[in-house]
């Protein structure tokens, strides 16, 4: 990924220095540079509140609940593993996570899981553990926490206005993830 930034920096000064528009090149790289760093500040703030009251959440117990709450649906999902517990629990908390927006939380308890998983499989991914990226990648927020501070960063007065947009998106593309893991998992065979 660096060479490709690399080479979009070099190609904008030779394309600037050959068309004598170095200077505004320049002007321009200064200005993005100040308006993403003004951007990462407003951020800021808007990612420490929601990520305090996930945290509070979380101490209250929400979590738990909503882990709890998620083994059963998990247990369809992953048949294979429905009374591995060193792999449903982290895998039932990383979904809830997900679910709440603490996603550097999220993210150990996949890793996590998708370890115990690839310990049936050493150097295969198995079909669960292709379900596990799907769920992941597709990732259904109830809080979409980044988006909401990003909107309020850019001066939108409703930042949270999307939230049915993107739990109707986000519950389509699980939806497809999940009907194209299991379409291609029949074809290939099972491979727990």
């Amino acid at each position: 990924m660096s060479w490709i930034w690399a080479g979009m920096v070099a190609l904008s000064i030779l394309f600037g220095a050959a068309n004598g528009t170095l200077e505004e090149v320049s002007a321009a790289a200064m200005a993005g540079a100040q308006e993403g760093v003004e951007l990462c500040l407003s951020m800021a703030g808007g990612l420490c509140l929601w990520s305090g009251v996930m945290a509070v959440l979380r101490e209250a117990g929400a979590l738990g609940m909503l882990r709890r709450a998620l083994l059963p649906v998990l247990g369809r999902l992953f048949p294979s593993f429905r009374s591995d517990r060193e792999v449903m629990e982290p895998l039932a908390a990383n979904v809830a996570a997900n679910l709440l927006g603490l996603g550097n939380a999220a993210t150990p308890m996949g890793i996590r899981a998708a370890q115990a998983m690839a310990r049936r499989t050493p150097g295969l991914a198995s079909d669960a553990l292709c379900m596990l990226v799907v769920c992941n990648t597709a990732s259904i927020q109830l809080i979409p926490t980044t988006v909401a501070a990003a909107r309020s960063a850019a001066g939108c007065r409703t930042p949270f206005d999307i939230l049915p947009a993107v739990w109707a998106a986000s519950a389509c593309s699980l939806a497809a993830g999940i009907a194209a893991a299991r379409l291609l998992a029949r074809l290939w065979g099972d491979r727990r």
